[in-house]
């Protein structure tokens, strides 16, 4: 059986608890605009998964290699980027909640910002799982 352990980049740059993105969509906060600039850092983290094993595909690599990664490709190009990105402060920058697919297609596309919901992290009770 497959190691399902989070790999350590996971642990030090993920949030610390388990959060119900549906609890998050019926949160009500203004839509805000932000430099793609300030998420890219996500492009570099295996936050997806291909095969058997967890978070083990950046975004980065579906982008230089949309042929071989055409699932999470075809995911991101699908994503509808009217729904802004959910984030919330975590360690000292944003993180993103929901909507990575969202944020790659923009980067695809050649935005250079991108809309958002700011979580405030007083919402953890809210969303847990």
């Amino acid at each position: 059986m497959e190691d399902k352990k989070l790999p350590k980049i996971i642990q030090e740059v993920g949030f610390d608890f388990s959060w119900d993105e549906r609890k998050v969509w019926a949160l009500n906060f203004p839509i805000e605009e932000i430099s793609l600039s300030e998420l890219v850092w996500h492009f570099e983290i295996p936050f997806w998964s291909v095969g058997e094993a967890i978070y083990n595909l950046s975004p980065n690599q579906v982008i230089s290699d949309p042929d071989t990664y055409q699932l999470e490709y075809n995911r991101t190009m699908g994503s509808d980027l009217l729904y802004p990105i959910d984030i919330m402060e975590n360690k000292g920058r944003w993180l993103i909640l929901n909507g990575l697919h969202r944020l790659v297609k923009a980067k695809i596309l050649g935005h250079k910002k991108v809309n958002v919901h700011k979580i405030p992290r007083t919402e953890i009770p809210n969303i847990i799982k």
